[in-house]
């Protein structure tokens, strides 16, 4: 049970961080806040969530191989396979905003240029869209936790 425990807190403190910068994203990218020190955070909020996401995987496959029900039960449930699929698509999502910061900083970097209104507007709705992608997890992690649907 030690290590089911700890597992599972280590799962939820990088949920937690991931969490906190997707939205500290979410209230940074905004056009009417944009200038040179927004631009250079924004980048390096965006390696912190990217390092938390990582650190969620990670957590959530020893959770799997090393927790308590064991690999061969939770590989067979479909809402895993959900929670996993949601979590693949929210960072293929994240591509976008990553790439676009990096621009953003470049350009910033090169020519003290900062982004357009309408960029910054658009990168912060593909941000927004993961945020509320990210909300459906935890519910089908519940779902998961209290044998809704299992095999």
């Amino acid at each position: 049970m030690l290590t089911e425990s700890l597992l599972a807190y280590v799962h939820f403190v990088a949920i937690l961080t991931l969490v906190v910068f997707i939205t500290s994203e979410a209230a940074l990218c905004r056009p009417e806040w944009m200038n040179a020190a927004v631009v250079r955070r924004l980048a390096r909020v965006d390696v912190i969530y990217m390092v938390a996401a990582i650190a969620v995987l990670a957590t959530g496959f020893a959770r799997t191989y090393w927790g308590a029900k064991g690999f061969e039960w939770y590989w067979h449930q479909p809402l895993l396979h959900l929670k996993l699929t949601l979590f693949v698509v929210v960072g293929l999502i994240s591509i976008g905003p990553t790439r676009a910061f990096i621009r953003w900083r470049k350009a910033l970097d090169a020519n003290g240029a900062l982004p357009a209104e309408d960029e910054v507007r658009k990168v912060r709705r593909w941000i927004m869209v993961q945020a509320h992608l990210l909300v459906l997890i935890p519910l089908a992690a519940a779902l998961l936790a209290r044998g809704v649907w299992v095999r």
